[in-house]
């Protein structure tokens, strides 16, 4: 068995300079590690199912997941990753994004993504280790992972690593966030970002039962229908929903509390 086994789903996506970059870092490291990737559009398992594909080919003792659209932008990533190994059994290194708009087609992705900066820093992210844990980045203890899984229900984008984290925390597994970004580097056109949110949350309707308390949608859901609104917002939605997209796409500085509105307003809807 090896060291470190280093697992990249992919889909329609060219990441030939993470994983160079990965190699530069593990072979500098001088341990016994691979890098294994997997093209999830000749594959067809989903999101769930081929991470815990890469796991089963994987020979490693110690698993780093990171999505294929990451960047490393630190010479030290993986060396930090691995000091911090013997601290727990799951690490989260966290992510970062650009700094610079790049074009207005993009704004709801990076102002969503600006106004989140300060809870991608460890620090916060350690007060709340479970709700915060992403796949985005993460090393985990082979046999932990293992004895977890991604739940394969999960087939669409969206909180599969939400109940991941929450499985976590039912079985009393330590997770430890770290200061270790990757660099988030494909940031979707205002319209698809809508698209994979309206898509996330049907995933997580599915699951709704178990990702209570650990999504803040989910609770501010629970609170409208508290409150009776639920089926004024599910009504705002049919009259208004296309309205407030093409505000939320063409805006140049689109209103997060108008996503926000949007997104509660849809899941009332499901």
């Amino acid at each position: 068995m090896g060291d470190l086994s280093i697992l990249i789903p992919v889909y329609r996506y060219d990441c030939t300079q993470l994983v160079a970059d990965l190699h530069t870092q593990g072979d500098a490291l001088g341990i016994d590690y691979e890098v294994i990737v997997a093209d999830d559009e000749k594959l067809g398992l989903g999101r769930a199912r081929v991470r815990n594909w890469l796991a089963d080919q994987s020979r490693g003792r110690k698993l780093l997941f990171i999505d294929c659209d990451a960047a490393v932008d630190s010479p030290h990533f993986l060396e930090n990753y691995w000091k911090a190994s013997t601290l727990a059994p799951v690490v989260c290194g966290g992510q970062h994004n650009v700094d610079v708009l790049p074009s207005p087609d993009v704004s709801l992705r990076f102002y969503y993504e600006e106004a989140a900066k300060h809870q991608r820093l460890a620090a916060e992210r350690n007060r709340h280790p479970y709700e915060r844990f992403t796949s985005f980045s993460f090393l985990i203890d082979r046999a932990t992972f293992m004895d977890i899984r991604f739940n394969e229900q999960f087939t669409e984008y969206g909180h599969e690593d939400t109940l991941f984290g929450a499985e976590l925390e039912r079985r009393g597994i330590p997770v430890l966030h770290i200061d270790n970004p990757l660099l988030n580097t494909d940031i979707e056109t205002n319209g698809v970002f809508l698209e994979k949110s309206r898509t996330a949350l049907r995933s997580l309707k599915k699951m709704e039962r178990e990702l209570e308390g650990y999504s803040t949608l989910l609770k501010s859901y629970r609170k409208a229908r508290r409150m009776g609104l639920t089926g004024l917002l599910a009504w705002l939605y049919k009259r208004c929903g296309r309205r407030w997209e093409r505000r939320l796409i063409r805006s140049g500085r689109p209103s997060l509390f108008l996503f926000k509105l949007y997104k509660l307003a849809y899941y009332c809807t499901l």
